[in-house]
């Protein structure tokens, strides 16, 4: 899978699953070149959502569900994700 096809892949199962008032997914894969995961040719995301889906859900929850949505892409198509919840359009615990 190529970098787009992720990135694609990724906005695509957020959407199903939380339908997000903001998505959007950022490559960072050439801040990390060198990385072990990289080498493999995994990449490096950063992912700004928010939803009304996380309301009622602490941070950590949060970062579980958005995991467990993408758990079969680690650690072969992502090697790391960072993930931002966007507060200012809901309410975190």
């Amino acid at each position: 899978m190529n970098t787009n096809e992720r990135i694609t892949t990724i906005k695509h199962r957020l959407e199903q699953k939380f339908s997000p008032t903001i998505l959007e997914v950022i490559d960072d894969s050439e801040k990390h070149k060198g990385h072990a995961g990289s080498a493999e040719g995994a990449g490096h995301y950063t992912v700004i959502i928010a939803s009304a889906f996380f309301a009622a859900q602490s941070r950590v929850s949060i970062h579980r569900e958005i995991y467990h949505v993408l758990a079969d892409l680690i650690p072969h198509e992502i090697h790391a994700l960072q993930i931002k919840i966007a507060k200012n359009m809901i309410q975190i615990k």
